[in-house]
């Protein structure tokens, strides 16, 4: 009986290591807790299994490292997740940026062009501004943006 004991040990300590170590390879998978329960029980269940299965004293101490595991995970998804703009781009997410007029910007049309990093967008603002001119969102509905120019025009 003492073998399926040791098995049974050394099976939760090897799955615990394993879960965490695929949490280090591909952070991001919530495998800390679980891996550090089964590494806990797991060395409770071999080293002293009459602690772990006949006390109170074996659940509190697992449900103590389940605690400290989320204590360790918490900050620790937080250093391993970048933090990035979100994947889509929209217009009202785009004020504050600065573009560059690509297509002459005219009051009350929707013909003028803006460039914003990779990006075109229709422009609109309440002035002329010619191609080349360094502008800034101040809004943005739909699939527009509204401008403002934040440098001299080029002179030509």
């Amino acid at each position: 009986m003492v073998v399926v004991n040791d098995a049974i040990g050394i099976t939760m300590v090897v799955v615990g290591i394993a879960l965490l170590a695929f949490e280090l390879i591909h952070p991001g998978a919530l495998l800390i807790i679980p891996g550090s329960i089964l590494l806990a029980a797991g060395f409770l269940y071999l080293f002293l299994p009459n602690v772990l299965l006949d006390s109170y004293i074996g659940p509190v101490v697992v449900i103590v490292v389940a605690i400290g595991g989320a204590l360790v995970e918490i900050p620790y998804y937080r250093w391993v997740a970048p933090v990035h703009r979100p994947m889509s781009t929209t217009s009202g997410g785009l004020v504050g940026e600065e573009a560059i007029v690509i297509a002459p910007v005219e009051p009350n049309t929707l013909r003028g062009k803006v460039k914003v990093r990779s990006e075109i967008w229709s422009a609109k603002a309440d002035e002329p501004i010619p191609v080349g001119t360094r502008v800034r969102i101040v809004h943005g509905e739909g699939v527009s943006v509204t401008v403002q120019p934040i440098a001299p025009p080029p002179s030509g």
